[in-house]
């Protein structure tokens, strides 16, 4: 059994959505994606797969409430439109998920909440008892009083951080690229996608060229940051294009898709 194939054999997996994936490029909400991302997620859980979604997009949403044509860049602004947009977006969830009978649940995370011992304890007791109720974890980082994933991230480090304090087989980061690359595919058509990655070199960072986007604030820079962090905490990784959401199915089940960061733990078996 190759490694990609010992992928299907995971139980608790996180999915990371970005920016990017929810929304077209003019940043109006793609509800034509959203709802094949739930049905995906709701069929996963079927599986007898436990599935927590991080997702960033409140502040997209938010402007796209508000008939802005781009979100500011002053962080208080940003900070008002993620407080409305996470209203929205999760109502967009919920009415999805309905479509499919599965239950969610909203939790609004902080980075200083995550690193408290107190509460990050009951943080993993919360979400421990809604995957062992089949409920999905709906996550986001609470942007009106936490500033990091605002400001630079769209919510990677916080996926990470979650896959760890969960003790998750698997994390999977949606992008709006097929992976990491040996340059930008965006503008380098010879570019070679990384198929899998095993140690972090100074070459693998060389190859996380940041990219971006007037809606995202992360980056391929930051997903490279949280892959890292969960490879050293014994989780895997994978990249993958998310402008289709069949593809964590297809990761899941073993196809040679997206980039695959191996941690130690895996590497040993």
């Amino acid at each position: 059994m190759n490694i990609r194939d010992k992928l299907k054999n995971n139980e608790r997996i996180i999915v990371k959505v970005g920016t990017s994936s929810l929304s077209f490029p003019n940043g109006k909400i793609n509800y034509l994606r959203m709802e094949k991302l739930t049905m995906i997620l709701a069929d996963l859980v079927s599986c007898e797969k436990e599935i927590v979604l991080v997702s960033s997009g409140a502040v997209g949403v938010g402007a796209g409430r508000l008939k802005m044509q781009e979100p500011p860049e002053a962080l208080v602004p940003r900070q008002a439109l993620a407080a409305i947009g996470q209203v929205e977006l999760i109502r967009i969830y919920q009415k999805f998920f309905d479509e499919y009978n599965q239950m969610i649940a909203q939790v609004l995370l902080t980075r200083d909440g995550l690193e408290d011992e107190v509460r990050r304890k009951n943080a993993r007791n919360t979400l421990n008892e809604l995957l062992k109720m089949k409920i999905i974890p709906v996550i986001n980082e609470n942007d009106t009083v936490s500033t990091a994933e605002i400001q630079f991230g769209d919510n990677d480090n916080l996926s990470a951080k979650v896959a760890v304090l969960l003790d998750a087989g698997l994390l999977i980061m949606l992008s709006d690229i097929d992976g990491l690359f040996s340059d930008d595919p965006k503008k380098d058509e010879s570019a070679k996608i990384i198929s899998v990655v095993e140690e972090f070199t100074e070459e693998i960072e060389q190859y996380a060229i940041q990219s971006t986007s007037t809606f995202s604030r992360g980056g391929m820079v930051s997903k490279i940051q949280a892959a890292r962090y969960c490879n050293e905490n014994g989780v895997d990784v994978a990249i993958i294009n998310g402008n289709d959401p069949v593809n964590i199915s297809r990761i899941i089940s073993g196809k040679e898709i997206g980039t695959l960061f191996l941690s130690s733990k895996s590497l040993v078996k």
